[in-house]
């Protein structure tokens, strides 16, 4: 074969047990050409940095970028397991993964933004409200996310924190920012942007949603502005009048970053079937703090003896996630299957530093 030809070479990925099948070419991602055929796979950070698109290989052979230990371990590769975003075919390959369903495959678009509001939750949350192309429909699920494209193509990715329908008059999305200190966009955020500002975006991405499909109880986990998702979530449940039982744990470092605690109090006395859980690891002497304390997975832990019956929905800080994926499975009986997540990964916590 000639340079020209394995430079051309296109790989057969099929996907069990939904039989589904794509093509991926030598040297592209498995979860890229996945995206791009219109195929749903699980995934999240799309870096390595997160495990969420870890999948089963059943035959063929694969090499991977670099990636993190944690979202893939040597032992777990020598086991057959993969990271579709970072793991390039070099033969046809069979996987064994949860499908997301074809509806989740809304067509991935690239648009401009304007910046319509910026507002301070707390000195290190910015509440961001970007305004859509009128003439350019947008779909997403509740809790999907969107990507920035920075100048030199940088990327930086942030969730939705509104349902689809709130688009309803004015197209438009809202994002929950956290100041990250030497950050090149959040400190752009926090510093220079201004309102009417036109940002580029790329969207939608992950496979965390709400499973309407399924009648059992959920915990919603979230530490952090990990809300940002979770919260359309809620929306959406409200707006569907889906009534399934639905408690949410969110953690913070102190009472104050609940930064929308309020809004999550109307929405009890709305929704019935919605409970609340605060979680506050750090609170000083003069908060007042009488709530609940110390790690927001563990409290889940501390309230449910048996998680088997149930979905989870975790959301937020990467050691949040994972603590949670392990413990709940493990020692809660959660099945695998039942656990969705979208970890947030910084840049520093991508290159593993």
């Amino acid at each position: 074969m000639t340079s020209t030809q394995t430079a051309a070479a296109a790989f057969q990925i099929s996907v069990q047990p939904s039989g589904r099948a794509f093509e991926a070419q030598a040297g592209e991602a498995i979860l890229s050409a996945a995206i791009r055929s219109g195929v749903g796979l699980p995934y999240g950070c799309k870096d390595g940095a997160c495990g969420s698109c870890k999948c089963k290989k059943l035959s063929g052979s694969v090499v991977h970028g670099e990636h993190q230990h944690k979202a893939l371990s040597i032992e777990e590769e020598e086991a057959g397991y993969v990271l579709t975003c970072c793991a390039r075919p070099l033969s046809d390959v069979v996987l064994e993964s949860r499908q997301v369903t074809d509806e989740s495959a809304y067509p991935i678009k690239k648009l401009p933004v304007r910046v319509s509001s910026l507002q301070r939750a707390t000195h290190d949350v910015m509440q961001v409200q970007l305004q859509l192309p009128a003439n350019d429909s947008f779909r997403y699920h509740a809790g999907q996310y969107i990507e920035f494209i920075l100048r030199d193509g940088a990327r930086r990715a942030y969730s939705m924190a509104t349902a689809p329908h709130m688009q309803q008059g004015t197209p438009g999305v809202e994002l929950h920012i956290r100041h990250m200190p030497g950050g090149r966009f959040t400190d752009h955020v926090f510093g220079a942007m201004k309102e009417k500002e036109i940002l580029r975006v790329e969207g939608p991405f992950g496979s965390f949603y709400l499973r309407e499909d399924s009648d059992k109880p959920m915990i919603f986990l979230a530490s952090g502005t990990g809300f940002a998702p979770i919260k359309a979530l809620i929306e959406q449940m409200q707006h569907k009048g889906i009534t399934r039982a639905a408690t949410l744990y969110w953690g913070a470092r102190r009472p104050q970053d609940l930064y929308m605690d309020g809004w999550v109090r109307e929405r009890l006395a709305a929704m019935p079937q919605l409970r609340y859980v605060p979680v506050v690891s750090d609170a000083l002497p003069e908060d007042g703090w009488t709530g609940r304390t110390g790690f927001v997975h563990q409290a889940v832990m501390d309230d449910f003896a048996d998680l088997s019956g149930h979905q989870v929905y975790a959301c937020g800080a990467p050691i949040v996630v994972d603590s949670a994926r392990v413990a709940y499975s493990a020692e809660r009986g959660l099945p695998s299957d039942e656990f969705y997540a979208d970890a947030f990964t910084s840049e520093a916590d991508k290159h593993g530093g």
